[in-house]
């Protein structure tokens, strides 16, 4: 498994999705498992706590969540000392210019607007996990 990103032991990187809608959820779990270890999780609420539980090497994160949005995620990894170094990518249906830039402006290394590439996609993730952004 040449080029694939690996956590110190060898071990797949972790990456948890938060995504609400179930196919996109699905969709995103087949691709990414063949490369990652994924955990998923399907709204705001939970989110924070399953980062803090399962410590991720990555959060694949939706901004339109039920219970807390993407940016209020964002922006709660990002002030918690021992969460703000996890690199977040969004992957959303919204794609203002404004909201690009709150994304970003809340942390996340990449802003990728639904619909979207698969390959594409795992490009961003792999550079992300191996430091090469």
């Amino acid at each position: 498994m040449s080029g694939v990103p690996s956590s110190a032991g060898g071990a797949p990187k972790r990456v948890l999705v938060v995504e609400d809608d179930p196919s996109i959820r699905q969709l995103l779990s087949r691709a990414l498992q063949a490369q990652f270890q994924v955990s998923l999780c399907d709204n705001g609420t939970e989110a924070l706590t399953a980062v803090r539980e399962q410590s991720p090497d990555l959060v694949l994160l939706d901004v339109n969540l039920p219970g807390m949005d993407g940016f209020a995620i964002a922006a709660a990894m990002k002030d918690a000392a021992d969460l703000k170094s996890i690199p977040i990518i969004f992957l959303t249906a919204r794609g203002r210019p404004t909201e690009v830039i709150q994304g970003i402006q809340a942390g996340a290394r990449h802003y990728i607007t639904k619909p979207f590439k698969i390959d594409e996609l795992l490009g961003k993730i792999r550079k992300v996990l191996t430091g090469k952004t």
